[in-house]
C-alpha cells in the first residue's frame, strides 16, 4: 500500500511538473514566434537582407533558433512556427513591419501611410550633411589609423562582437565608413533602444512648438484617480516614473510581453502600478518611451498628421528621409525599439545634437533642449539624462566625461563627444550573452587618432 501511494505521489508530482512546464512554454510561444516573425520580416522587407543571413546571425539563439520561418515575398509577410505556436508579421509601406496581435491583417492593410511626405530633394545630388556627396576635407585626424581600426573592427572582429557598420564623424565630416560585405550605405539597421533618443527629439520638437510641457503631469486619463497623476513627462524621459517594470530580455517579462504579446504597447506600459514616488527612483524601462509615444500621438487631431509629422518636420529636415519608425498594431510608433535607418542617418541624428539642435544651418530642436537632454537624471548616479546615456560616472573609462550616447540591444551605439567634435556609430550583432563588444577599447583607439 505504501509503495502504491509513493508511486501515485511521484506520478502526480511528475504530472504537475509537466503541466507547469507546458503552461510556461505556452506562455513563451507568442514571444518566441513573435520575435522571429517580426524581426525577420523587418530585416527582409525594410533592411533588404537575405533571410538565411538573418537566421544564421540575428535569430540564432535560445528557442528562437528553432523556429520555422516562411517568407512570402508577394504578400510581404513572415510566418513563424515553434511547436504549437505561430505568429505572423506583415510589411506596409511607410509603417514598416507590424506583428499581428489583436487585429486582423485585412484591417491593418486598409490603413495607408499619408502621401506628401517626400523630402523634395535627392540625396545623391546634394552635399553632406543633408545629402550624400561627401566633402574632401582634412579635419586633422589620422585617416590611416582610422582605416586600421575599421579593418580590425569590421573584418577581423578584433573588438569582440560582430559589427555590421562603422562610421566616424570629425568636425561634422565623415572620416571613416566601413561595412561587412552584405551591408552598405543604403542598408537600414535596427536601432533597438537607440529609438528612445529619437523619441526624445520628437518631444523636443513639440516642446518647441508649445504643444508639450515636460514639467507638467503627463495627463494619462487612467492615472487621474491615484498617485500616478503626479508623473510628469520629465519623469518619463528620465526613467524616473516610479512605475513597476521588468526589463529582462531573456525571459517572459514586461519588455518581451509588451513587444510580442500586446496589440497596444503604450497601454500595457501605462497600466503598470506605481512602486516608487515619481522622480525619486531611477530604473531603465522600455515602457516609458512608449507611454511618451502615446502622449505624442495625442497632440494630433488625426493620424495622418501624426504620421506625416515625423517626416515633414524631422526626418526630411535632417537628411534621413528613408528612415522607417515602425508602429504597433494600434498605430502608435514603437518609441522604445523599432526604428530602421542607415549608418549615415544615425550619424546625422548625432550631428543634430552635437550642434545644439541645429542642422544644416536650421534650428530644429529648441534652444536648450540638448542641454536638458544631457543633464543628469537626479537618481541615475550620473549615467542617464533624458533618453540618452551619459558618461559622467565614467562607465566607459577611456571616453570623455561629457560624452553622451544612444545605446541599443545587441550592440547598437551612437557616441557623441562634443569637446572632441567626434561622433562614432557602431551597428551590428554583439549580444552581451556572448561578451558584447569592447567599446571602451574601440573608443580609446578612435580617440587616439586625433592629432
Amino acid at each position: 500500500m505504501t509503495r502504491k501511494r509513493i508511486f501515485y505521489g511521484v506520478l502526480t508530482l511528475l504530472a504537475a511538473v509537466i503541466i507547469t512546464c507546458a503552461l510556461y512554454i505556452n506562455s513563451l510561444m507568442p514571444i518566441i514566434t513573435g520575435y522571429a516573425a517580426k524581426n525577420l520580416c523587418s530585416d527582409v522587407f525594410v533592411s533588404n537582407r537575405k533571410p538565411e543571413d538573418v537566421e544564421t546571425i540575428d535569430l540564432n539563439f535560445s528557442f528562437i533558433r528553432y523556429t520555422k520561418n516562411s517568407v512570402n515575398y508577394d504578400e510581404k509577410s513572415v510566418t513563424s512556427h515553434f511547436l504549437w505556436g505561430k505568429s505572423r508579421a506583415i510589411y506596409r509601406e511607410g509603417f514598416g513591419v507590424t506583428l499581428l496581435r489583436g487585429i486582423s491583417e485585412a484591417s491593418l492593410r486598409k490603413t495607408r501611410y499619408p502621401a506628401g511626405v517626400n523630402p523634395g530633394y535627392s540625396q545623391d545630388t546634394i552635399k553632406w550633411p543633408l545629402g550624400d556627396i561627401l566633402p574632401e576635407k582634412n579635419t586633422g585626424i589620422d585617416l590611416a589609423k582610422l582605416g586600421d581600426i575599421s579593418k580590425k573592427l569590421i573584418t577581423d572582429n578584433a573588438y569582440n562582437g560582430d559589427a555590421f557598420a562603422f562610421l566616424v564623424l570629425h568636425k561634422g565630416i565623415p572620416v571613416a565608413e566601413a561595412y561587412k560585405p552584405q551591408f552598405n550605405k543604403n542598408t537600414r539597421f535596427l536601432s533597438w533602444s537607440m529609438a528612445k533618443s529619437f523619441t526624445n527629439a520628437l518631444v523636443g520638437l513639440l516642446v518647441g512648438q508649445g504643444g508639450m510641457d515636460i514639467n507638467k503631469p503627463a495627463g494619462v486619463d487612467e492615472w487621474k484617480a491615484d498617485d500616478r497623476n503626479k508623473i510628469t513627462l520629465n519623469d518619463l524621459l528620465q526613467m524616473q516614473s516610479g512605475l513597476k517594470w521588468n526589463e529582462d530580455y531573456g525571459n517572459r517579462s514586461d519588455i518581451t510581453v509588451m513587444l510580442y504579446c500586446e496589440s497596444d504597447i503604450s497601454r500595457y506600459a501605462y497600466e503598470q502600478p506605481l512602486e516608487h514616488a515619481p522622480g525619486t527612483f531611477w530604473s531603465y524601462s522600455s515602457g516609458s518611451p512608449n507611454i511618451v509615444s502615446y502622449l505624442i500621438r495625442r497632440q494630433f487631431t488625426n493620424d495622418s498628421l501624426y504620421y506625416s509629422f515625423v517626416n515633414s518636420q524631422f526626418f526630411n529636415k535632417i537628411g534621413i528621409p528613408d528612415a522607417v519608425f515602425e508602429v504597433d498594431p494600434g498605430g502608435t510608433r514603437v518609441g522604445s525599439s523599432y526604428l530602421y535607418a542607415t549608418a549615415r542617418d544615425y550619424a546625422r541624428f548625432a550631428l543634430l545634437y552635437q550642434n545644439d539642435g541645429i542642422f544644416n544651418g536650421e534650428r530644429i530642436l529648441p534652444e536648450g533642449w540638448v542641454k536638458y537632454s544631457t543633464s543628469v537624471a537626479s537618481a541615475s548616479n550620473g549615467k542617464y539624462g533624458s533618453f540618452f546615456w551619459l558618461n559622467r560616472g565614467k562607465s566607459l573609462p577611456s571616453a570623455p566625461e561629457d560624452m553622451y550616447a544612444c545605446d541599443g540591444h545587441d550592440g547598437q551605439h551612437i557616441y557623441i563627444m562634443p569637446t572632441q567634435e567626434l561622433i562614432v556609430v557602431i551597428l551590428g550583432y554583439s549580444p552581451t550573452s556572448k561578451g558584447g563588444m569592447d567599446t571602451d577599447r574601440l573608443l580609446k583607439d578612435v580617440l587616439g587618432t586625433l592629432k
